[in-house]
């Protein structure tokens, strides 16, 4: 079903344009940081901080018109005309990784958040349209899987290309060509009609945000698989974010074992993603989710083990031996957990979606997926401030994971 929906145009590009989309946002946002860090001078950090605030920021301001907006236009016009959008924002960024002037780049950083804003819900939303019942589950694995390798391409691109000689123009170069080819192929997606075309925007943000999420929570089913999601994403930034603080003081590595950290995640959520569409077959179930969430907590737990005690002053130190095999092993274990967790609650909230509303319940899930990890980065902050390094943050993950897995399994009757 894989390579069927791939040779497809009810499927292919869409999914095209939602990975270079991805790509973008972590090719910008990553050559951002590294200039930032290198050239302004003791304010990087603290702008560096504050640039993850400003992207997500959208979510929380647009999310409730962003869902009504594609609930009462035809999608596929709107995709085009979100990634013309785009388009102009590259354009202005290269200009702004030019100049290095912070605000400018806060600002193309914030049009970013807008854009993935407005293009969370259609891309979520349309895939019912386009696809069968049976392909659900197979496209929002595919879905998953091509958002997390386009983080760790972006990822790579951005921060390794921006300081190397013509650096700038290389960043800024492929910034555009990815936006404008995903123009290009959001123009062959076929037309996905409105779902409520006299349906009215409402611009009130906090009347339009309660507004979306009433609906979430008046399905029972959505809602939980909201939730769980929404846990999900928590957890995943969680860990992501104490890469870095892993590698530096746990295993005395530098940024070449945060990249393969970042590499077998992104590789291993995908991997999880195609193993349950291939395990589903097709079904919409959530029966593996709460073995899954176990194997989320049971890796994260020993992957703070294997590192305990370990120094790793690289990536060639790192596969000289057994321990750091294990270490590896127990992030790829983690992550492929995840993308088997993730898959089915993405094709459930999409299943039991009404069509009238699907994409402000989508909208719903975006503003609650921001929130839970503003949350997280907060405890995790907390935590921090009061002496804990990055193997206690992550065993409280684990510890948080359990509990959380415990009340999805205690409550599974409302996936029925």
């Amino acid at each position: 079903m894989v390579t069927v929906l791939l040779g497809s145009r009810r499927f292919l590009p869409l999914f095209i344009a939602q990975f270079l989309g991805a790509l973008n946002d972590n090719l910008f946002k990553n050559a951002m940081a590294v200039l930032l860090l290198w050239r302004a001078g003791d304010a990087g950090p603290l702008l560096v901080v504050a640039a993850g605030a400003v992207f997500i920021l959208p979510y929380a301001l647009f999310s409730s018109l962003a869902g009504e907006l594609a609930d009462r236009s035809e999608m596929t016009g709107l995709v085009r005309k979100i990634k013309l959008f785009e388009v102009a924002l590259m354009v202005v960024g290269a200009a702004g990784l030019a100049t290095g002037e912070p605000g400018l780049l806060m600002a193309v950083l914030f049009g970013l958040g807008v854009h993935s804003t407005f293009f969370g819900p259609i891309k979520y939303a349309i895939l019912p349209l386009h696809l069968g019942h049976g392909e659900l589950v197979t496209g929002n694995g595919l879905i998953e899987a091509g958002t997390f390798l386009a983080i760790l391409v972006g990822t790579i691109l951005g921060g390794g290309l921006v300081l190397g000689a013509g650096g700038i123009w290389l960043v800024s170069g492929c910034g555009v060509l990815a936006a404008a080819a995903g123009y290009a192929t959001a123009r062959a997606i076929p037309i996905a009609p409105a779902a409520v075309p006299a349906l009215a925007l409402g611009w009130n943000i906090w009347r339009g945000t309660a507004a979306i999420l009433a609906l979430g929570r008046a399905n029972r089913p959505v809602w939980r698989a909201i939730l769980a999601i929404s846990w999900f994403w928590t957890v995943g930034a969680t860990v992501l974010s104490q890469f870095p603080v892993m590698a530096k003081d746990v295993l005395g590595a530098g940024s070449g074992v945060v990249t393969l950290f970042l590499a077998v995640f992104s590789i291993g959520i995908a991997a999880g993603s195609m193993l349950e569409a291939r395990l589903l077959r097709g079904e919409i179930s959530l029966r593996h989710v709460p073995l899954a969430g176990l194997g989320i907590s049971l890796f994260c737990l020993d992957f703070v083990v294997a590192c305990d005690g370990s120094r790793f002053a690289d990536v060639a130190a790192l596969f000289a031996g057994a321990g750091g095999w294990r270490v590896l092993a127990d992030l790829f274990g983690l992550a492929l957990c995840g993308g088997v967790f993730s898959v089915p609650l993405y094709a459930l909230m999409q299943d039991r979606s009404d069509v009238a509303v699907r994409s402000r319940i989508i909208a719903a899930n975006n503003v609650m997926n921001a929130a839970f990890m503003v949350s997280g980065a907060l405890v995790a902050a907390v935590l921090t401030a009061i002496g804990a390094g990055a193997p206690a943050i992550l065993l409280v993950t684990a510890a948080a994971n359990l509990a959380a897995v415990a009340l999805i399994r205690r409550s599974m009757t409302w996936a029925h």
